[in-house]
């Protein structure tokens, strides 16, 4: 019996071979990688994808179209915890499982969105520019005491980064529509609605899912709520922030600066966020802490093996359960 074939599509694993390969292989599958050096275009995906019994995606497009290549599809696990690209019904349409990794990541994005906090803060980028090009003092940052971090979304990065905060003796105030203001400071929180909380922050740090109710959630209306000296953060979807409108934001004084993760455009090639010195830019990499990537890694590789053998792997990982009777062995 030829063994079945697991398409590994997060191209940054080709690199990073480890226990939770092994433990793929030891379960008997035919593991292939994604030798590019990036994600997959559809055309390629289509390609590639006929006769994969299960992929360990990216962020490449898994839609009716991809899908109809690959009758033998039967689980996407995704290595990371957004599923932008995932057309969840029409998975569901294909009988393939799609499988997240929840909980895997979300103390290295914590880390990650309170390092561009901190760095803002203090003008770390700055400092160093003046120390490397030969000057010393004549500087003053803002500094992170006292301040107020205001935080938009709750989940479980949210929560995280307001843990980071409170030993610094910050102001955490919060906006998570779907959560009741009790169980807002149960997680020692401060509830506020969005228009309070952009005004009265000194650093906005974004941690909401992307969806049609947070798509540019961040424009140019709600960047004018907000102090001229505070600074925003994000670490979640690009698609939360109206870029154009903070381009303009940035360069005329609305807030003082910005650190992000994230992009309307991966990589932002030729974007004017590249020439600012008020920015401090990272690649989509807040959750790719070494630590992380093992756990996300060895988590969609549990997931598959689960499911291969027709158990379900638990802990809501599967966002469409009712496939999972007819996607294992």
């Amino acid at each position: 019996m030829s063994k079945k074939k697991i398409l590994i599509c997060a191209w940054q694993l080709d690199k990073r071979r480890g226990p939770w390969l092994r433990k793929l292989e030891a379960a008997g599958f035919d593991v292939r990688f994604n030798p590019l050096g990036r994600k997959y275009t559809q055309e390629e995906l289509t390609q590639h994808l006929p006769g994969t019994y299960a992929t360990i995606a990216s962020s490449e497009p898994y839609n009716d179209h991809t899908l109809s290549v690959a009758p033998e599809l039967r689980i996407i696990a995704r290595w990371g915890v957004g599923y932008d690209q995932v057309d969840v019904d029409a998975a569901t349409r294909h009988e393939v499982a799609v499988a997240m990794a929840f909980g895997a990541n979300h103390e290295a994005v914590a880390d990650a969105a309170f390092a561009l906090i901190s760095g803002l803060a203090n003008d770390v980028l700055q400092y160093h520019r003046l120390v490397a090009g030969g000057g010393w003092g004549g500087r003053y940052h803002v500094g992170l005491h006292k301040k107020t971090v205001g935080i938009v979304g709750l989940g479980r990065i949210g929560r995280a980064v307001a843990r980071r905060c409170r030993g610094f003796g910050t102001r955490i105030l919060g906006y998570d529509p779907p959560l009741s203001d009790d169980a807002i400071r149960g997680f020692g929180v401060e509830p506020a609605s969005l228009e309070a909380l952009l005004r009265e922050s000194d650093f906005v740090s974004l941690h909401a899912p992307r969806s049609p109710e947070t798509e540019r959630l961040i424009n140019r209306e709600t960047l004018a709520l907000m102090k001229p000296s505070a600074y925003l953060i994000n670490t979640s979807r690009g698609s939360v922030v109206d870029e154009a409108a903070l381009i303009e934001a940035l360069t005329g004084g609305v807030i003082a600066g910005a650190g992000l993760d994230v992009f309307e455009t991966e990589p932002p090639v030729g974007s004017p966020l590249l020439k600012l010195d008020n920015v401090l830019l990272m690649p989509h990499s807040a959750g790719a802490s070494s630590d992380a990537v093992e756990g996300v890694s060895e988590r969609c590789v549990d997931s598959i093996i689960a499911i291969h053998q027709g158990r379900d792997p638990g802990g809501g990982l599967v966002l469409n359960p009712e496939v999972l009777s007819g996607a294992g062995t």
